[in-house]
């Protein structure tokens, strides 16, 4: 078998073992919450025969393993439950959600992304120099400040003092795409914010360490201008790290998201959670968590992928 085959085969394998040792997690951690269920849903004037009742139709009597299984099962069938507050079905609520986080999500990474590399490559061609501490000063300042108190910041700057952008998020089907994207410029200025700085940092010290190469200090003897060695000779044997510190933040992107959408009250995965982490709406929590875990995971293997592909080594093998 060749080796990029193999290595790809056991990382989408190492992935999958990942994802059922999460799903194992989060089933567990939802059934030592406090409280109890039943009683939470039909509220502390409940009869013992009707919270009995409940606990019946609801499967809660059933053995932990046996309930952990009917869930993964129905889960890998796409059936993710049925919320117990309104009774909706999980996976359908769960649709729209999803795509307005990917939308946000999408719309930070296509600005963070490339302006990340840029900054990178910017304070790697004055590194030392004062455009490079000046970029590594404002990154490391965003980078350090919570989500939360970014997103108040923004907010009462952009939203209350100068009145440019809407403080409330709110974005539904059908909206103009103006309008939409004139809704999640804050949320979407906090994301950038956030994750600018790591991937900023990560490509700057990728580079660098390139840079020490011996075919670098050949390129520089040629006479070459010093951005063009880093643009045509170090950034394209930079790109494994680089990626891998994408993808990362590309996660972090889908999956932490929670904060900011709970600030700008965007209707989201991370506001939808939260509502129902409140009512303890048990299958909500465990279909969001299943959710955030396999985006996470998965992009997380797909960085790996394409560090392995981009690995010459791997790609010739002697």
């Amino acid at each position: 078998m060749h080796p990029i085959v193999k290595f790809v085969a056991q990382r989408i394998l190492l992935g999958l073992v990942l994802l059922f040792a999460a799903s194992i997690m989060i089933f567990a951690g939802t059934q030592i919450l406090p409280g109890d269920v039943a009683q939470s849903i039909l509220g502390q004037s409940a009869t013992e025969q009707s919270l009995a009742n409940l606990r019946a139709e609801l499967g809660l009597n059933e053995p932990l393993i046996t309930r952990y299984l009917d869930w993964l099962t129905s889960a890998l069938h796409g059936d993710l439950g049925t919320a117990l507050t309104n009774g909706q079905d999980i996976a359908t609520s769960m649709g729209q959600r999803l795509g307005n986080t990917l939308f946000l999500a999408g719309w930070a990474a296509l600005i963070a992304v490339p302006l990340s590399i840029l900054l990178g490559l910017i304070a790697v061609r004055y590194a030392g120099r004062w455009p490079d501490k000046l970029i590594s000063a404002v990154t490391l300042t965003t980078v350090s400040v919570p989500e939360f108190l970014l997103g108040y910041i923004v907010m009462f700057y952009f939203a209350v003092k100068w009145r440019i952008f809407p403080s409330v998020s709110t974005v539904y089907d059908g909206m103009p795409f103006l309008d939409k994207m004139n809704a999640i410029a804050l949320p979407v200025m906090v994301l950038v914010l956030v994750v600018l700085g790591h991937m900023m940092r990560m490509t700057r010290a990728a580079i660098l360490n390139v840079m020490q190469s011996a075919y670098i200090e050949t390129a520089e003897l040629k006479g070459l201008r010093p951005f063009t060695i880093i643009r045509k000779h170090a950034m394209p044997n930079a790109v494994a790290p680089i990626v891998n510190v994408v993808m990362l933040n590309l996660a972090y992107l889908v999956v932490g998201v929670v904060v900011v959408e709970v600030v700008f009250v965007y209707p989201g995965m991370g506001q939808y959670l939260v509502d129902h982490v409140a009512k303890r709406d048990v299958p909500v929590v465990q279909a969001c968590g299943l959710v955030f875990a396999a985006v996470y995971i998965g992009l997380n293997m797909l960085a790996d992928i394409i560090a392995i592909l981009a690995n010459p080594r791997l790609r010739h093998p002697k």
